[in-house]
């Protein structure tokens, strides 16, 4: 009776795999009608904008609603300052020129390299959930890195980061304000992830989605009752307060996403969220 528990198991385990990939298949099959558009040279800069401005617009709007709707502006990290339109018309100007001029013969190069191939089967959910948190987690020191060595050295915070930090009260917009230098490496660190993790396509389009929406949520300037540091344990994630604080002071704050890092370097600041 019990030599026979360990084959049960190992015969539910491919049982279970099955249904992990198939939970994801209808999913990716959709994904699949569009393979002609999806292998297009066009579609990574495409997507990467559409994306952008699809997680930018909700702030956007919530930034003219709050300014009239006094329930609304106790969610704003610093509510004596609001974009105007003036502020928010520039940062898309830079965004569509950086996707046009820059990211597009980039993305293009990379597609003669390495055209995309996209598989019949979806992967497994588990398999996804992982290889997207150790994406994150890879980002997440990659940035802090280079974040702290632009801070630190005189010259290459001048030279490529100050670009960023024209606007001291972060909105939504300003998440992609940057350098061609900032915006080129970052995007570097993102693309190489799960290039060596070998992520199936669809987990590289997923660690994109979550990558940029946490991004702009670091930068939209509003604590939510729904913000991602709320919702995950132990203060292990700083949100939108924690790069805001970077924004307003500078010199504490480096990581994008976790707390840890700023932890060990003795460079975290703790952020006073509603």
């Amino acid at each position: 009776m019990n030599c026979s528990l360990p084959h049960r198991v190992l015969l539910s385990s491919p049982m279970e795999a099955q249904q992990d990939r198939l939970c994801l298949q209808p999913l990716w099959d959709f994904v699949t009608a569009k393979e002609p558009l999806i292998q297009s040279p066009f579609f990574p800069v495409l997507f990467s904008f559409a994306a952008y401005m699809a997680f930018c617009l909700p702030y956007i709007a919530l930034d003219f609603l709050s300014i009239r709707l006094p329930d609304l502006r106790k969610y704003k990290i610093q509510p004596q300052n609001y974009p105007s339109l003036g502020m928010m018309v520039p940062c898309i100007i830079q965004s569509v020129y950086h996707h046009v001029v820059l990211i597009f013969p980039v993305t293009f190069l990379h597609w003669c390299w390495r055209p995309m191939h996209l598989p019949v089967m979806a992967p497994e959910l588990p398999e996804v959930l992982l290889q997207v948190a150790v994406c994150l987690l890879l980002f997440d020191f990659e940035y802090f890195l280079w974040h702290l060595l632009h801070h630190k050295v005189p010259w290459l915070y001048k030279t490529f980061h100050k670009v960023h930090h024209k606007h001291v009260s972060t909105f939504a917009l300003t998440t992609q304000y940057s350098s061609v230098w900032e915006l080129l490496s970052l995007g570097f660190f993102a693309a190489i992830n799960p290039l060596l993790l070998g992520c199936h396509p669809l987990t590289e389009m997923i660690f994109f989605l979550v990558n940029i929406g946490l991004s702009v949520e670091d930068h939209s300037g509003y604590d939510l009752p729904w913000s991602t540091h709320r919702l995950v344990p132990f203060g292990l994630y700083g949100g939108a307060p924690h790069h805001d604080l970077h924004h307003l002071k500078f010199k504490s704050n480096y990581a994008p996403y976790f707390t840890h890092w700023d932890k060990l370097f003795g460079t975290f600041m703790e952020s006073h969220s509603n």
